[in-house]
């Protein structure tokens, strides 16, 4: 019995050492491959089993395997999966996961011109936001949501309508800011701003969105004032895979999306593909709206030295539109009150509906010339066909339902049936629609080359060519049978004179589907208003040199662009001076900074730079004519910052100071005098054309900005924000008139300095957790503070403050694993957006002060204009990778 016993026991001995020994402990950790950054809640099974782990706040693991050789496959949400063989135990090291927005593995193309911070040692004002957060917490908003929870960045014009929210960084407007998409520029040429429901489907294709705040690392031959976002999509994937994605929110907004990869063949080909359909009502009355949204990307990998992509990507779209209104007016009738509309034979029918399309392509090709020299180029092109609809013909030929305030179609049908043939003279109405059009061409290439082992050289070129066209057109006639045009004609003087003039009869209309905006357009003697085109050519040079050892790096940047301008109006002038002067202007920036590392955890920076940027072309010709302003000039900036980073294994913060000076921004306009007219004390003849200058103006901006990390646990991290913000004008705003011998007739200055610049909250502040309740269960909230917005006026002495105000965003997310060897995944998502329903003001157009006797609204007065701000949103979705 003894002798059994033994024997027993030795058996199960043997069997625990065997299982032992068949076991491996394998440890890892997973990184960002683009970003440099850990990725926690990584999911890491064992291949064939339901074995698996997930990544510490770190991104680090610790696996305990059930056999002694295999494989493990890692997922992270937003990223290509990846397999990794593994033998007894041991560390796999470092592993890099690539970033994928809709579909798996992604090759990064042009890497040397998407202008990422992690490009060189020298630190900057930066935060970056990865697809899955994106992905997460858009909903419904426009991709400028994302960037809510970063220092000094503030997001207004949401209320408007789906795409015509508005960033400011820093205090500065979209046209102060520069915003790439894969290297390519994509701020309007004319006049440097965004329009956001072009880009409805970035969501959707952006692998990353980085927003450089200040003078940023961009190596282009571009002046931003504000920063600089660099947008990242998406390009053609290594593995076969793809998913499915539907999504629900308030106002009966649906979305759904699927995508889907061939993988890289083994002859180095591969194809990857996106469609999106959505469709909502809108926040506020009468804002419905719909799109689509595509991606194709073409990838060839010739060789180790050579990788080509084609991309193609647009989103077709259009939305109602919500115009700001007296505050007296949302308090008598609701914060989500629009009057742009009304009914037409019982149909909804609005005056204000934007809609457009702008497919863009690009052709990258990557060449790794040697180990120690790359060149990165991308040749590309948009096609912008759309624009915005209006009223046309007298403002009296409106009529409005007194009850509701609507719009009353049925009765200026009525009413214009009665004029058959409408024209401005006998007050007709109709509906109009503001075409803007354009074909865009250019080209960027970067070469990189190692001189040493501590210098890295950078030059390149960014060359440019866009003609845009723009003119009015009828969308439908309420009733009339047709339209007179009668134009009179400018001459020389660019003054219309009546003997030259053109009778046109207008009876056709025009559909404004997007998609029907993309392949037809007006016939010229169907164009009504104006009807006038522009050509801009760019050329650019910039180089880059840094120096970086071990614990110093230092660069210098430095660009060189000559930009023409030269209008063509074919409405407005008589043959012979249909074309405008030709204006060429040269411009130039200059950036330097360093960084020392003080030790592992502590490291500070400088920065440095001037910009003479050249006027945008909407300000080299007067009042939309061929006269051009002989009085702008280049502006000036010098930008000033210095930023202290610690960073350790539990927590992390950056500290940023900043001082930008905006000088010599110029705005002018002319007139020809009806009448003897008193200026300056002296009397000017009738007939005397005079240009009225606004110069002068100088803008100060100074803050300060805080973002730290906190690692509370493993399951709890902490993330907060700061900025404070001093941004004011400087001295005298000085109008200056003169006649058309230039000679000064008067000078008028206006005391503007110590006055608070607008439309940006120069306060704000914010807290946010991440909690992982259960393995990929979590929730997470932010909230965020703003005090100290101003309204949106321009340079004044004294403007209107708004009511400091407060929000919440929450959201819940689940991870499913599924399939046999759980590496596909099932996601759900909510968000419900400003949580306990802040009533706010988000911003104003007017800056009418408090007197004795007016009515007001938390201390402003209730006849200023603006927007209130969304209340209480939500959003809900579902999105199954495989």
């Amino acid at each position: 019995m003894k002798k059994l016993t033994q024997f027993l026991m030795m058996a199960v001995a043997m069997l625990f050492a065997t299982a032992a020994f068949s076991q491996s402990t394998v440890t890892g950790k997973i990184i960002d491959a683009e970003m440099n950054a850990a990725l926690p809640g990584a999911n890491i099974v064992e291949k064939g089993t339901t074995n698996g782990t997930t990544t510490n706040f770190d991104g680090e693991f610790t696996l305990t395997t059930q056999s002694s050789s295999g494989s493990l496959v890692i997922t992270y949400i937003g990223f290509g999966s990846k397999t990794i063989p593994f033998t007894g135990s041991q560390d796999l090291g470092t592993i890099m996961l690539l970033i994928d927005n809709s579909l798996d593995e992604v090759i990064i193309v042009g890497s040397g011109l998407i202008d990422l911070a992690e490009d060189r040692r020298t630190p900057i004002a930066v935060s970056t936001v990865r697809a899955s957060e994106i992905q997460a917490k858009v909903g419904t908003s426009d991709v400028t949501a994302t960037l809510v929870n970063t220092p000094s960045v503030y997001v207004a014009g949401q209320a408007s309508g789906f795409g015509d929210s508005r960033i400011s960084v820093r205090g500065f407007e979209q046209d102060n800011t520069a915003f790439l998409l894969n290297g390519q520029p994509i701020n309007g040429m004319e006049d440097g701003k965004m329009y956001w429901s072009n880009w409805s489907g970035m969501s959707d294709i952006a692998s990353a969105i980085q927003i450089q705040r200040g003078l940023g690392s961009s190596k282009l031959a571009i002046s931003s004032v504000g920063g600089t976002v660099n947008f990242v999509t998406k390009s053609t994937d290594r593995r076969q895979g793809g998913f499915i994605s539907t999504g629900v929110a308030n106002n009966d907004y649906f979305k759904s999306t699927v995508g889907y990869s061939s993988g890289l063949t083994e002859t180095g080909w591969g194809v990857s593909a996106m469609l999106t359909h959505w469709q909502g009502d809108g926040y506020n009355l009468g804002t419905s709206g719909e799109g689509q949204n595509y991606f194709v990307s073409v990838g060839y990998k010739a060789s180790d030295s050579h990788n080509f992509n084609f991309l193609i990507t647009g989103a077709p779209q259009q939305h109602d539109q919500n115009f700001s209104k007296r505050i007296s007016t949302y308090l008598e009738r609701g914060r989500k009150y629009n009057d742009n509309y009304g009914y037409y034979n019982g149909k909804f029918l609005t005056e204000r509906t934007n809609y457009y399309h702008k497919p863009v392509a690009n052709l990258n090709w990557d060449w790794n010339i040697n180990d120690n020299s790359t060149l990165s180029t991308v040749l590309y092109a948009s096609w912008g066909r759309g624009g915005g609809t209006g009223n046309y013909g007298r403002s009296s030929g409106r009529i409005r339902d007194a009850e509701t305030g609507l719009i009353d179609f049925d009765a200026i049908a009525a009413n214009n049936r009665q004029k058959g043939q409408g024209s401005f003279a006998n007050g007709a109405y109709l509906l109009r629609a503001s075409a803007n059009n354009h074909n865009w061409y250019g080209i960027v290439s970067n070469f990189e080359t190692e001189l040493t082992d501590n210098v890295t050289l950078n030059a390149g070129l960014d060359l440019r060519t866009y003609y845009g066209t723009h003119y009015r057109q009828v969308v439908n006639f309420i009733g009339l049978d047709s339209w007179k045009e009668d134009v009179n004609l400018r001459g020389a003087d660019h003054q219309r004179n009546p003997d030259e003039n053109v009778i046109r009869i207008i009876d056709q209309n025009y559909s404004i589907n997007p998609w029907y905006a993309t392949f037809n357009t007006a016939d010229e003697d169907q164009r009504i208003n104006y009807d006038y085109s522009e050509t801009i050519n760019y050329g650019g040079a910039f180089t880059q040199v840094e120096y970086a050892s071990e614990d110093f790096s230092a660069f210098f940047q430095g660009s060189v662009s000559s930009q023409s301008h030269q209008r063509l109006d074919r409405y407005d002038y008589v043959e012979a001076y249909k074309d405008a002067e030709k204006v060429n202007n040269i411009g130039y920036n200059l950036k330097a900074g360093g960084s020392y590392l003080i030790n592992q955890d502590n490291s500070i920076y400088v920065n440095a730079g001037y910009y003479s940027r050249q006027p945008y072309h909407d300000n080299i010709y007067l009042n939309f004519t061929n006269q051009v302003n002989p009085l702008t000039q280049n502006e000036k900036i010098l930008g000033l910052e210095a930023g202290y980073a610690f960073k350790s294994q539990y927590f992390t913060a950056n500290l940023n100071l900043y001082r930008t000076s905006w000088k010599d921004r110029v705005t002018s306009s002319s007139r020809v005098l009806s009448s003897d007219t008193e200026i300056g004390g002296n009397i000017i003849p009738e007939g005397t054309q005079v240009f009225t200058t606004n110069e002068g103006v100088e803008q100060l901006h100074s803050g300060i900005e805080l973002d730290l990390v906190a690692k509370i646990t493993d399951r709890l991290k902490l993330k907060g924000f700061t900025s404070i913000g001093d941004w004011k004008y400087v001295g005298d705003a000085v109008t200056t008139t003169r006649d058309d011998n230039r000679v000064v007739l008067d000078v008028e200055a206006e005391d503007v300095d110590g006055g608070k610049v607008g439309d940006a909250a120069q306060f704000t502040a914010g807290l946010g957790f991440d909690f992982e309740i259960l393995e990929r269960f979590s929730i997470d909230a932010d909230y965020r503070m703003y005090d100290n917005l101003y309204a949106n006026v321009g340079a004044v002495k004294e403007n209107v403050k708004l009511p400091s105000y407060d929000i919440m965003d929450a959201g819940i997310s689940y991870k499913m694993l599924v399939g046999k060897e759980k590496s596909n995944s099932l996601n759900f998502r909510f968000n419900l957006n400003n949580v306990f329903g802040e009533v706010y003001l988000s911003e104003l157009r007017t800056a009418n002060a408090v007197e004795a006797g007016d009515e007001t609204y938390k201390g402003v007065n209730v006849s200023n204009e603006g927007y209130f701000g969304w209340g209480r949103t939500w959003n809900f979705s579902l999105r199954y990778n495989f």
